[in-house]
């Protein structure tokens, strides 16, 4: 019997649990390490005491960068199979978190099903089911009601819920004085924006939350506090709202610490490539060193079908800088519903710039990959390089498509394979390309 209510309790008391264990091995620090930067709230383990499959991950200081992938129901796309196929996909090709966007219907099926056979971390936004799950239409909804949906996200096993508490009225006045492109595209921060407006009230996230709080810690639910004031093309880029908006995170933060819940901060989704690390180190000063979970952020605004790129250069910045936690986009962003290949695209493109910005900040054994792939290709063993390839298939499929003369060598060079020249000189042998058949 565990006699904490959640990680960062337990890491309080000095308690290193079974979870920081497991984190610490796959992160190559010891325990104790851990156990301090989970007190301090710089590492995050969000692992739902009702999650039975999952395999612990750790977000933060000293963490590698970890990867989430977006899915869930929409009112034009309601195909269940094909939402557990991206779960499949986003598992096989290593994503550690998966968020479950659902925003039609009664959803709560899905989500079971996926808290069930996930060993990755399950992520919700409980503002997005609540006109679902509650069947009341925005203007009906009161407080408590939102206040009900985040228990029964909690209840289900949900390991990390993003809750839009930051924008609350002082925020707004910032965004409505700081004139914008784009205004507001969170679809959780534009639907509590509508709520407050109708309502005249404050948002219930941050009026109730110690409420909010009290039923996160009963699960052990980590709170990933939302930037519903993100901008949404580069020209709101560190403005005003933004700003404003962070603020109130950084002072979130801290209250959620003192209640003993563990906390994520997310982080803009448009940004200019010269802005990034600024953005970096001003959340990480503002909101202490908590994790710093990212939406791209996308570099150019103009290249829609091809967003899985703008993010992936704007995600490798961002984390080489300090973010901890990579949502990833796909090719499908700004136009349509994700498909399966779009998942596939989207984790692959997160993935190179997480492990990108890895090795620059020296995380422990980020290399050992890329070194084994060297040591592969200097000795032109094409099986073992499928076998470090992270899409081993796709990377066979290329090598085997155009017939080759030489098999050791690609189509590209043939027999003037710069490393086959090198290694043959280097071996004492002779190289004459008019004579070898």
């Amino acid at each position: 019997m565990r006699n904490y209510s959640t990680q960062m309790e337990a890491a309080k008391k000095g308690i290193i649990t079974p979870e920081m264990e497991i984190v610490a091995k796959k992160e190559y620090i010891e325990p104790e390490q851990l156990r301090e930067l989970v007190a301090k709230g710089e590492v995050a383990i969000p692992c739902n005491i009702n999650h039975k499959s999952i395999s612990p991950e750790g977000i933060g200081t000293r963490m590698r960068t970890k990867i989430n992938v977006n899915l869930g129901i929409s009112g034009d796309v309601k195909d269940y199979d094909m939402e557990m196929e991206k779960v499949d996909m986003a598992l096989k090709f290593g994503a550690e978190a998966i968020m479950d966007l659902s925003n039609y219907g009664k959803t709560n099926k899905f989500r079971q099903a996926l808290v069930e056979k996930s060993p990755a971390m399950i992520g919700t936004v409980p503002m997005y089911d609540a006109i679902g799950y509650l069947d009341k239409d925005l203007l009906e909804i009161t407080a408590k009601d939102f206040l009900r949906v985040v228990r029964a996200h909690a209840e289900e096993g949900v390991d990390f819920m993003t809750i839009h508490a930051g924008i609350n009225k002082r925020a707004v006045e910032a965004f409505v004085r700081d004139k914008r492109k784009m205004n507001i595209v969170s679809r959780g921060g534009s639907l509590l924006f509508a709520w407050m407006a109708m309502t005249g009230n404050e948002n219930p996230f941050y009026e109730y939350y110690d409420e909010v709080l009290d039923i996160l810690r009963e699960f052990d639910v980590t709170i990933s506090l939302g930037d519903a004031l993100r901008p949404g093309c580069l020209d709101d880029a560190t403005d005003g709202g933004q700003i404003a908006e962070l603020i109130e995170l950084g002072a979130l933060t801290e209250r959620a610490w003192a209640k003993d819940v563990q906390v994520m901060v997310e982080g803009p989704g448009h940004m200019a490539m010269d802005q990034i690390a600024a953005n970096m180190k001003l959340q990480k000063r503002i909101c202490h060193n908590a994790p710093f979970y990212v939406l791209g952020p996308l570099v150019s605004d103009i290249f829609p079908g091809y967003d899985h790129i703008t993010s992936a250069i704007g995600g490798a910045i961002a984390a080489a800088n300090g973010a901890d936690f990579l949502c990833y986009v796909t090719p499908a962003e700004h136009l349509r519903l994700p498909d399966a290949d779009d998942v596939k695209e989207g984790v692959i493109a997160s993935r190179i710039a997480a492990h990108a910005a890895d090795i620059a900040k020296g995380v422990p054994h980020a290399m050992d990959a890329d070194n084994a792939m060297a040591k592969a290709r200097h000795a032109l063993d094409w099986e073992e390089m499928f076998k470090v390839a992270v899409d081993p298939e796709k990377a066979r499929r290329y090598y085997e498509s155009t017939p080759i003369a030489e098999r050791h060598t690609c189509s590209m060079c043939g027999k003037m394979c710069a490393v086959r020249t090198t290694n043959m000189i280097l071996n004492g042998e002779k190289v004459e390309f008019c004579t070898e058949k």
